[in-house]
């Protein structure tokens, strides 16, 4: 009989967690999509609105390491014979 009473509480547990996710679950997605539509359309209007048509835009312009090497010149090691 105890065994029974156990199923019977872990078939209720599961039915009600199951029915909570049903209503829970959509509207987490839908947060997370509306969050990151939201995110996109702020971006769009952050980087379009200011761009004049044809223009092009440089948002970084690397550095160029100082003292380097010139590829022509490569590594050169000095080596004996040994006979």
């Amino acid at each position: 009989m105890e065994f029974l009473e156990f199923l019977f509480i872990i078939v209720l547990i599961l039915w009600v967690i199951r029915m909570v996710a049903r209503i829970v679950l959509p509207m987490l997605f839908q947060k997370i999509v509306n969050k990151a539509q939201q995110q996109q359309q702020n971006y769009q209007q952050n980087y379009t609105s200011n761009a004049k048509p044809g223009s092009v835009k440089i948002d970084h312009i690397p550095q160029q390491p100082k003292g380097k090497i010139p590829d022509s010149e490569g590594d050169f090691i000095d080596y004996e014979e040994i006979k």
